[in-house]
């Protein structure tokens, strides 16, 4: 349980701590969209679809916007749970048990209920039996 709780709580500061750095390594920046980035190409590629300019809410000023600014609180929030729960998710993935041993010749001392005493169950009388007296 603990192993599963750790897992969470990595996963939720990874995701939350993840956001700023992967958005300034794509080009979204706190100065501005950085040239000759994934995010310039993006930006460019908007405005030519648009007729010249970014429309206000597109993908690309949203994540302007984030890489600028930040995340909102709530959104930091949000972003840590999610992470979180694919944290647990995945720290408390168990493995398949094995599968069961292969057949083939065992060691001595190692048959199956070699050590376990054996009692026979009482022998009933069998009802055509007679009893003398």
């Amino acid at each position: 349980m603990i192993k599963r709780a750790a897992a969470a709580a990595i996963g939720g500061a990874l995701a939350v701590g993840a956001v700023p750095v992967v958005l300034g390594a794509v080009g979204f920046t706190g100065a501005g969209i950085a040239a000759s980035s994934l995010a310039a190409k993006m930006m460019s590629a908007a405005a030519m679809a648009n007729g010249g300019g970014v429309a206000a809410g597109s993908l690309v000023a949203t994540l302007q916007s984030v890489g600028a600014a930040g995340l909102s609180t709530s959104s930091n929030i949000l972003l840590g749970s999610v992470g979180s729960a694919f944290g647990a998710l995945l720290g408390g993935a168990k493995k398949a048990p094995p599968s069961s041993p292969p057949a083939g010749p065992r060691a001595e001392g190692d048959q199956p209920g070699e050590n376990v005493p054996q009692v026979e169950p009482p022998k009933l009388p069998l009802s055509s039996e007679k009893h003398e007296k």
